[in-house]
């Protein structure tokens, strides 16, 4: 099973760095996790963000966060839609299913078969 976080908005901010003050270089990025397994592939309705500054490297964690960062922060996660919760069911596991519902009805013929003798 593999389990990924895809991202699909990525902002720059124009906001000081609560660590280095640089004005240039913050990023806000959202993710969203997407899993994959033998049997399918799934969307997840769980997002992710972070904030991290280019020019120092450095992950902005919430605690860190001033009130215009916030604020930011906040316009950009109402414009955000993440993409549509979905399940697709790969090959693999149309084959079990099928597998399994041609056996079903064998095993049912042969039960009234053998009530009918």
């Amino acid at each position: 099973m593999s389990e990924k976080f895809i991202t699909l908005k990525e902002v720059a901010l124009n906001n000081n760095c609560p660590e280095c003050f640089s004005k240039v270089g913050l990023r806000l990025t959202f993710k969203q996790k997407f899993i994959e397994t033998s049997f399918y592939k799934s969307i997840t309705n769980t997002i992710n963000h972070n904030i991290v500054c280019e020019t120092c490297n450095t992950t902005i964690y919430p605690v860190q966060w001033t009130d215009d960062i916030e604020r930011v922060f906040e316009y950009h996660q109402k414009a955000f839609t993440p993409k549509k919760t979905s399940t697709y069911l790969k090959k693999l596991s149309w084959i079990v299913i099928l597998f399994t519902a041609i056996i079903l009805v064998a095993v049912v013929f042969f039960i009234l078969l053998q009530s009918s003798n």
